[in-house]
């Protein structure tokens, strides 16, 4: 059985119209590419906090995580459990908790160091970059992985205009 992870994340997320852009970038930058994720997010409602079931062909895991809706780098608490057979895990989250919202999306995974890069295709809402500054191995201050987080936004050309304040769940069901 997988064991749960708990990690301090540094994020920021952005509307991206030309995301084709961005690949050339992180392939110059010696980004890694893990693969193309077909995903489902289902998000159950909670007292506080967001918790997701995300169903995916490279990631399948329950998560939890509180963070601050705003548009700078902010920082996730995030509490990450790796799941095997999520369809059953589906089902009984479902049959314990209301849920709130499905998300569906195709995500390309990068990996430069610890840095972990989204470029999403987000179902109703379009495209979209990720980036996390991920403390992988707590070594990290807070204010490091913040300063990563905006170099990259810089490398790539990400305004401060096209930065989201809030998740895919929220912008959909705010529709």
């Amino acid at each position: 059985m997988a064991a749960a992870k708990s990690h301090k994340i540094v994020e920021i997320k952005a509307r991206c119209r030309e995301i084709d852009s961005i690949r050339p970038i992180l392939e110059r930058l010696g980004a890694r590419l893990q693969g193309t994720d077909r995903q489902t997010d289902t998000y159950f409602q909670v007292s506080h906090g967001r918790l997701k079931l995300r169903q995916g062909n490279i990631e399948n895991a329950l998560i939890f995580y509180q963070r601050q809706n705003q548009k700078a780098a902010k920082r996730s608490d995030v509490h990450l459990y790796p799941c095997s057979d999520s369809a059953q895990l589906l089902a009984l989250l479902s049959a314990a908790l209301p849920p709130l919202v499905v998300v569906r999306k195709e995500r390309q995974i990068f990996w430069l160091e610890n840095i972990k890069i989204h470029l999403d295709h987000v179902a109703g809402l379009g495209s979209f970059v990720e980036i996390e500054a991920i403390d992988l191995k707590q070594t990290k201050t807070e204010t490091e992985l913040h300063t990563q987080c905006r170099n990259l936004q810089n490398q790539l050309g990400i305004q401060e205009s096209e930065l989201v304040d809030c998740s895919y769940s929220d912008m959909l069901l705010s529709r």
